[in-house]
C-alpha cells in the first residue's frame, strides 16, 4: 500500500504556491461572524508577514530566468512583480474590509427602522435596539482593520513597526518605483509613503 503524499514542512510550505488554491466567496455571514472574518484577514496578511522570504524566492525565479536568456534586469523585474502582488493583495483585503462595514452597516440600518420610536418601547423593540448597538460596535471592529491595513502595509513598504533586521520591499528594491502609467499601483505607492 503506497504511502500518503508527506505534506511540505517548514519554510518549504511557505515557499511552495498552493496547488490547488481556495477560492473564498465571502458573504455577509462571513462579515457577522467576526472570527470567521479575523481569520480572513490574519490569511489575507500572510504574503505581507512574509516579504523577505517570497521577495528572495521571486528575485531567485527571475535570475533564473536571465540564465536562460530572458531580457531585463531580474532584480527590477522581480520589484515589480511582487509589487504588484502586494498591491492585489492589499486591495483583496480592502475590498472586503469595506464590503463588510457596508453589509454590518446595512444590517445596523435595518434593525433601526424596525426599532422606530425609541421613546415607547416595547420588549421586541428593546430587543432590537440592543442589536443594533451589538452591530454598531461589529462595524467598528471591522472598520478598525483598515487602520491594521494602513501599519501592515507601511511595515511591509520600509519596515516600520518591524524589527530593524527584517528586510522589507524598500530595503531590497531601493530603486523601484511604480511607473506613472501604473495608477493603481501608483495611488498604493503614495498611499503607502504617507502612511495611509
Amino acid at each position: 500500500m503506497p504511502s500518503p503524499k508527506q505534506p511540505l514542512l517548514g519554510s518549504l510550505a511557505v515557499q511552495s504556491p498552493q496547488v490547488n488554491p481556495r477560492i473564498i466567496h465571502v458573504t455577509t455571514e462571513t462579515c457577522h461572524n467576526l472570527s470567521l472574518f479575523k481569520e480572513l484577514m490574519k490569511e489575507y496578511r500572510k504574503l505581507d508577514d512574509s516579504v523577505t522570504m517570497r521577495l528572495n524566492r521571486t528575485v531567485a525565479q527571475f535570475r533564473d530566468r536571465d540564465r536562460l536568456g530572458a531580457e531585463g534586469n531580474p532584480q527590477d523585474e522581480a520589484c515589480a512583480y511582487f509589487w504588484k502582488e502586494l498591491v492585489n493583495n492589499w486591495q483583496r483585503r480592502t475590498d472586503i474590509i469595506q464590503y463588510c462595514v457596508n453589509a454590518v452597516g446595512k444590517t445596523i440600518e435595518e434593525k433601526q427602522e424596525s426599532v422606530g420610536d425609541r421613546t415607547k418601547l416595547d420588549a421586541d423593540q428593546k430587543y432590537a435596539f440592543a442589536a443594533t448597538y451589538s452591530e454598531e460596535v461589529k462595524r467598528n471592529q471591522i472598520r478598525n482593520e483598515l487602520t491594521v491595513e494602513t501599519i501592515v502595509r507601511q511595515r511591509s513598504l520600509d519596515g516600520t513597526f518591524s524589527l530593524p533586521l527584517i528586510q522589507t520591499f524598500k530595503n531590497r528594491c531601493r530603486f523601484f518605483e511604480p511607473p506613472i502609467t501604473d495608477v493603481e499601483a501608483r495611488k498604493w505607492w503614495d498611499a503607502a509613503q504617507r502612511g495611509r
